[in-house]
């Protein structure tokens, strides 16, 4: 039986052109090594699983490459590609500052930023998760990092930079990792899907971009546990049931009750949603968002902002039309206060109820401001 591994390391990327939502980033970084501009100290910061770690590494490995393609990345062919592929490089070290923060730590990597390379031109030091060294760390790590030996790069990675201190900051220069949108993520799950021979509903992908918060790691994580749920064939119910999600077809209806004042039919829909298990927090937040996706689906300007599938994005444009503008605003001034009273209300169940019967009175409202004009 053959080990298996886990899709967020079967297809971490290995080239700058492979690494998925930092383009922006990865140009620079290539027109860097193009132009022979490498500084002696990067920062890499930003959310976790955005690719901080790994655009750290296809840098160290790309500066030390002996035969660069002509777009700048790495042969993966020469000694120092080889040796790096197969983790026996001894030009790239790693140190995990969640484990190695101390003094004592920093004292013998600084005695072994004195060794030249044996192979390449550098020698670089990528310190993960920077910002747990103690401020003894940091202090002892100064001097080396303002002046390394010409060999010497550093790149430092961290997802809580306000934690370094301004000192450490101002030796470095500092890269920014952006959140991966939706669009790239179901992008990348839609390739690594097909050449694993998995079928996945489209739908479904955008519920597992819009759970993984911009990061491709925990999305890849999402994609695995649903194929030990439902197998090669993943659909949308099978989705929204491994991941406790909110159907959308629930908020779809509920504004249809709300759109013709239907109190009762809306209270046994959100009495059917506490039956399953749903927070009724969660329930409320989910409805502010999808009014505001009703609302951004009212303008073909706005429409851009909507990240869902075809088919359920098809389903907000129709229902947009029939949700008078003024509707949706006080719709959502309900719902998001609401979310605000939730924490300090003794009686949540109560509270969220009484939201659902004003947001059904909306159309009442006006219908006898109508009738009084």
């Amino acid at each position: 039986m053959d080990n298996f591994i886990v899709s967020a390391r079967k297809y971490r990327p290995s080239t700058f052109n492979s690494v998925v939502g930092q383009s922006a980033l990865t140009i620079t970084l290539k027109n860097a090594i193009k132009s022979n501009h490498l500084a002696h100290a990067y920062l890499f910061c930003g959310p976790r699983g955005v690719g901080k770690t790994t655009c750290a590494r296809i840098f160290a490995k790309t500066i030390n490459c002996q035969s660069l393609t002509t777009e700048f990345e790495a042969c993966n062919k020469c000694e120092s590609c080889v040796s790096f592929n197969e983790q026996r490089s001894y030009n790239i070290h790693e140190l995990d500052a969640a484990s190695n923060n101390g003094v004592d730590d920093i004292r013998s990597l600084i005695d072994q930023v004195r060794i030249p390379p044996q192979i390449g031109k550098y020698s670089v030091y990528i310190i993960d998760e920077v910002h747990m060294l103690s401020s003894g760390a940091f202090n002892a790590f100064l001097k080396t990092l303002e002046e390394p030996p010409s060999h010497a790069l550093f790149i430092l990675a961290t997802t809580e930079k306000h934690k370094i201190i301004p000192t450490i900051l101002s030796r470095c220069q500092i890269y920014d990792f952006n959140r991966i949108t939706v669009a790239d993520t179901v992008a990348h799950l839609q390739y690594v899907a097909k050449n694993e021979g998995v079928v996945v509903d489209v739908n479904g992908l955008n519920v597992i971009a819009q759970k993984s918060d911009g990061g491709m790691r925990d999305a890849l994580s999402i994609f695995d546990q649903l194929v030990s749920f439902c197998g090669n064939n993943i659909d949308y119910q099978g989705v929204i049931d491994n991941l406790n999600v909110l159907d959308y077809e629930y908020y779809f209806k509920l504004v249809e009750h709300f759109l013709k004042g239907e109190v009762s039919l809306a209270l046994l829909i959100f009495n059917e949603i506490l039956e399953k298990g749903f927070d009724p927090h969660h329930f409320i937040t989910g409805l502010s968002s999808h009014f505001r996706d009703v609302l951004v689906s009212k303008d073909p300007l706005t429409v851009s902002l909507l990240e869902v599938g075809a088919s359920i994005g098809e389903r907000y444009k129709t229902q947009a039309q029939l949700c008078a503008v003024d509707f949706i605003f006080q719709a959502l001034s309900i719902s998001n206060q609401c979310d605000l009273d939730y924490r300090l209300s003794k009686n949540k169940r109560l509270l969220v109820e009484l939201a659902i019967i004003r947001l059904c009175q909306l159309t009442d409202e006006k219908k006898k401001s109508i009738t009084v004009n």
